[in-house]
């Protein structure tokens, strides 16, 4: 790997940001594009949960990056290439299929594209795992999740513009370029020689009789579900009540991004300096209290300046969940299988993930969006039965214990 930090740094910040791109375009465009094409919130969220279906099973995807070093090229670099290029040819095909007229064809191509990102991404958190030392984790994921906010900042701003000047097409041309970006520094890349103690070993697997480890992915799994679940229905909630345009939603998304690039910031300052345990809980106080906020207080007669500046508060408190959970998860992985494991407890984010879209698409149709994100902000209550098992060290325990 890049001995110059900064470059190490920069190629893992890219590959995030190619993600946030992708993020960008579904957390701004793709309900309301479904919605364009004739389909109700209910198809939306089950568009959403099987699209991520993808990131369930990438613990097969880690396994294989585990243990088989791809011709030669190494563990991680191999696939990431890969998974930039399915990435890449799926959203050059995406503007050929209608979701309207053939709505599972668009379903396959989503998962596909999925699949191809759940790739890339379950070897780059390997390569994390394999050359970052414990000192730096929290600073990596800041990268991590930065790089991925300022891919949604940059994918937000330009795709409301473009669908509504220039058309849906070149939408996902434009992503497809973006997704070229980490290409250069990825082929720099040499991945270290793997020591004995990192050599893929079925027994590491043994972790998992482990409650800490299994409480950390559960912990996220909520998490994820409130985050997710709850982004999902801000632009299509800031339509109902305020009819913002499609540029207005790739600008709200993107000022949301900002908020994640600081809330990036945040989480690693709440694990540093707030004891771990006093910074998860605020991170849980921040999260609630930002849908809280904007069930209550967006209504026809709000200012939409103010409405953005509630999301910008969602952003930092999305950032600063992502960066505590992923660090957190990040401690109890087993560097034997660090990408099969980092991906079992990613994995529990993203059913998190995929429940919370269905939940609160289901939700959203029924009861109301203002109504559904109060229920989410009170859903992030049932994280807190799994703190004690994270912030306790037991002996013989998995990982390092914050």
């Amino acid at each position: 790997m890049e001995s110059n930090r900064t470059l190490r740094y920069l190629t893992f910040a890219l590959l995030y940001f190619t993600q946030g791109t992708i993020l960008g375009y579904f957390a701004s465009l793709n309900a309301l594009y479904l919605l364009d094409r004739g389909l109700n919130m209910t198809s939306v969220g089950i568009f959403g949960a099987i699209a991520l279906i993808p990131f369930v099973i990438k613990i097969f995807l880690g396994m294989l990056s585990d243990r088989v070093n791809l011709l030669g090229m190494g563990h991680r670099k191999p696939y990431i290439l890969i998974g930039l290029a399915v990435q890449t040819l799926t959203l050059l095909a995406v503007p050929a299929v209608d979701p309207g007229k053939k709505f599972w064809l668009f379903v396959g191509l989503a998962f596909l594209l999925q699949l191809g990102m759940a790739l890339y991404d379950t070897c780059t958190d390997g390569l994390a795992l394999d050359t970052t030392p414990e000192a730096e984790q929290g600073r990596i994921q800041g990268f991590m999740v930065g790089g991925r906010a300022i891919g949604t900042i940059v994918a937000a701003s330009m795709v409301g513009l473009l669908a509504q000047k220039v058309g849906w097409s070149s939408v996902f041309y434009t992503l497809a370029a973006l997704t070229l970006l980490p290409l250069p520094l990825v082929l720099r890349v040499r991945e270290p020689q793997r020591e004995a103690a990192q050599r893929f070993e079925w027994q590491a697997f043994s972790a998992f009789k482990h409650w800490p480890v299994v409480a950390s992915g559960l912990f996220g799994l909520v998490v994820f579900l409130v985050i997710v679940g709850g982004n999902q229905l801000i632009n299509p909630f800031l339509t109902q009540e305020l009819g913002i345009n499609l540029a207005q939603a790739g600008m709200v998304t993107s000022l949301w991004g900002v908020g994640i690039v600081l809330g990036s910031i945040l989480g690693a300052v709440l694990l540093k300096r707030g004891k771990d345990l006093r910074g998860t809980l605020a991170m849980m106080a921040l999260v609630s209290l930002s849908l809280a906020l904007l069930a209550v207080l967006v209504r026809p007669a709000v200012p939409l300046a103010a409405a953005i500046g509630l999301v910008v508060f969602f952003g930092l408190a999305y950032g600063s969940a992502q960066t505590v959970v992923f660090a957190l998860c990040m401690r109890f992985v087993d560097a034997r299988i660090a990408a099969s494991m980092f991906a079992i407890l990613m994995a529990f984010t993203n059913v998190g993930q995929g429940i919370g879209m269905a939940l609160g698409g289901k939700l959203a149709d029924g009861m109301g969006f203002g109504t559904t994100l109060l229920i989410f902000a009170a859903i992030m209550a049932l994280g807190l039965p799994f703190l004690p098992a994270l912030f306790r060290r037991r002996e013989g325990d998995a990982g390092v214990d914050a």
